[in-house]
């Protein structure tokens, strides 16, 4: 067995034109490799694919060209095994709002053929916190209750991928850290579990690897780590002990005032120390009261490969 959970090649989907428009390349050659049990971060902005993407994994698209792989079965060679490898959980709320959570997770477990001996309906709804409303219509539910309700029936069939599309999107603090907390038991189990969201404070934090998508395209692939390790911007902030009457200056420092009055000093760590900048500052004669570093995060990475003019980033 390859130690990929997902292998994707030459990947391309384009949508016919209709009514004058041109044809949409919504994908145009993608290359992606997830590693078997990672927690794998699939980003990009509006509009970059990842939807298409995704529902091409779950069998509900048609791909144009290129090959993918779930789990070690060819989707086209194996559909019904690739698809039975994979959970999705879609942005989407679709309920029945005249299922209740147990009947909608039996419905699901039935449809994708578990036997009823090997059903754990009961368990999945402990899982997610849905056990006092197993018998409740899905109409009465929260959206938070409805949220997790689609991350079990995501589960029915014990899939080795599971896809969470946007799982946090308008949820509150707890659910949110439920999910996470049943996400990290999930992955150590051994689910390779993928994830798109905007927030990307989440996927710095939870993801192993990510890829990020622009315009149908892969920008980049690489650990977290790596990838926060492109950017060596960073920025001191100096909180002074009195007025500024002058700003620091030197070799590759760039000072921005901020409303509260404290100092921001931009460098590149491969360029200037921190030494350097402070004794920028001692320079222009401002006394510190305080002061800290902040080193790039993933959204400053992010913008750094989709934001180019619209243009779509090598990959580096």
């Amino acid at each position: 067995m390859s130690d990929a959970a997902i292998r994707i090649e030459g990947l391309t989907k384009t949508y016919a034109a209709g009514r004058g428009a041109p044809e949409k390349h919504a994908l145009a050659g993608i290359d992606l490799t997830v590693p078997r049990g990672s927690v794998f971060g699939l980003l990009g902005p509006n509009g970059a694919g990842k939807s298409t993407l995704i529902n091409i994994l779950a069998g509900l698209v048609v791909k144009t060209s290129g090959s993918v792989t779930i789990w070690g079965f060819d989707q086209d060679r194996n559909p019904r095994q690739s698809r039975a490898s994979i959970g999705v959980m879609p942005q989407e709320l679709n309920l029945d709002p005249f299922f209740t959570p147990r009947g909608a997770l039996e419905v699901q477990a039935g449809l994708y053929g578990v036997p009823k001996s090997q059903r754990r309906s009961d368990e999945i709804l402990e899982m997610i916190g849905l056990s006092d409303k197993a018998d409740a219509y899905a109409r009465t539910l929260s959206g938070g209750m409805r949220r997790r309700l689609l991350l079990g029936k995501a589960l029915v069939h014990r899939p080795h991928v599971l896809v969470l599309d946007e799982p946090t999107a308008g949820v509150d603090i707890e659910l949110r850290q439920m999910l996470w907390a049943n996400v990290r038991k999930l992955n150590e189990q051994g689910m390779t579990i993928i994830l798109t969201t905007h927030y990307l404070e989440e996927a710095q934090e939870m993801c192993d690897e990510i890829a990020i998508i622009n315009q149908g395209r892969l920008v980049a692939q690489d650990s977290t780590a790596n990838l926060l390790g492109r950017l060596d911007a960073r920025a001191m902030v100096i909180h002074p002990d009195g007025p500024v009457t002058s700003e620091p200056r030197g070799a590759g420092i760039t000072c921005q005032r901020r409303q509260d009055g404290a100092l921001v000093l931009h460098y590149r760590s491969s360029a200037t120390s921190a030494e350097a900048v402070l004794e920028a500052v001692r320079a222009a004669g401002i006394r510190i009261r305080d002061v800290k570093t902040e080193e790039a995060d993933l959204q400053d990475v992010f913008l750094a490969l989709t934001s180019s003019k619209g243009q779509a980033a090598p990959v580096t």
